[in-house]
């Protein structure tokens, strides 16, 4: 995808804006600043997108079922999952909406071929489609809906407000927007772990956080907009229909998935921060990454992972 939007290129990792690669969600090629995201291979990334999917499925089955028990849901015949990287959302939607067709849409093909082989291996084949698109470039090309699923996609827009005026325009009567965006930052890690600076977490989403704010200034015709997201769905004609937040909470210890994935998002922040970190911070992390010390994500035994993610739903009328 151009600007794109996909579950399970380069990720969101941290619940709200920033990075987020436990949705299994692409979001595309965005540059970012310092933090260059454009020469990843997001089809070589795909069985980790995958693995990182399926650790997030409680909090998105919970909030599709939510969706699908609305008094004002209407007859769910046709959802486009935006950004649907390897495709676990995908099949997840079809099973919460067993009368319905899935297209996932993504920009990268071998993410594609990942989704069609999961739904044939979970029986899905014949109603989880794939569809190529660039988004928003893409739009009009996708079709009506009843359902348009958006996770954590809409932020790597640069004109969010026209791109959720496209999925606006989408919709058939009735018919409901799902945007996953917002949540809270992982955590993962007590706040002192008995070594370096306590609050190693808290500064890395302060890093986090400056470099969101650098990757949506480099998009494509950015326009700052105010993260009222009801107010959003207003301005393009929909009416908001709630917003609820969904917890993963995987306690201590993790299972080795869970521990391999907070492995990865370390290691991923290690490198991409590595100008913005302390040389303390560095050597902590350093540390924490060497699979031979106790103190380390491998072996230490306090390691968990807590996430929040919320969506908003709007209706058209």
């Amino acid at each position: 995808m151009s600007q794109h939007t996909d579950h399970g290129h380069h990720h969101d990792t941290t619940g709200s804006h920033q990075h987020d690669t436990t949705s299994g969600h692409h979001h595309g090629s965005t540059p970012g600043h310092q933090h260059d995201t454009t020469d990843i291979d997001w089809g070589v990334m795909g069985p980790r997108l995958e693995q990182n999917a399926e650790l997030s499925r409680p909090q998105y089955e919970e909030a599709a079922r939510w969706i699908a028990s609305l008094p004002t849901a209407p007859k769910v015949r046709r959802i486009l999952d935006i950004g649907s990287g390897p495709g676990v959302i995908a099949c997840l939607l079809a099973e919460v909406f067993p009368e319905a067709e899935v297209v996932a849409v993504d920009g990268t093909p071998a993410l594609l071929e990942r989704t069609r082989a999961r739904a044939q291996r979970l029986g899905l084949g014949d109603r989880v489609r794939t569809q190529q698109a660039d988004i928003p470039d893409g739009l009009a090309e996708l079709g009506e809906a009843d359902l348009i699923w958006a996770g954590n996609a809409l932020h790597h827009m640069g004109d969010q407000r026209a791109v959720l005026a496209g999925f606006a325009a989408l919709l058939r009567p009735g018919g409901t927007v799902a945007l996953v965006e917002g949540g809270l930052p992982p955590r993962q890690l007590p706040r002192d772990i008995g070594m370096g600076r306590p609050g190693l977490e808290a500064r890395l989403d302060a890093i986090t956080a400056d470099w969101f704010e650098d990757m949506r200034a480099s998009l494509p015709g950015t326009k700052r907009e105010t993260e009222d997201w009801g107010a959003l769905f207003t301005a393009v004609g929909l009416d908001p229909q709630g917003t609820r937040s969904f917890l993963l909470d995987l306690p201590a210890p993790l299972s080795e998935p869970a521990r391999d994935h907070v492995i990865a998002e370390f290691a991923r922040r290690r490198e991409m921060f590595e100008e913005s970190l302390t040389a303390d911070d560095i050597a902590v992390l350093d540390r924490l990454l060497d699979p031979e010390d106790p103190a380390g994500l491998r072996r230490r035994p306090d390691v968990f992972l807590l996430t929040v993610r919320t969506v908003h739903l709007g209706r058209r009328g």
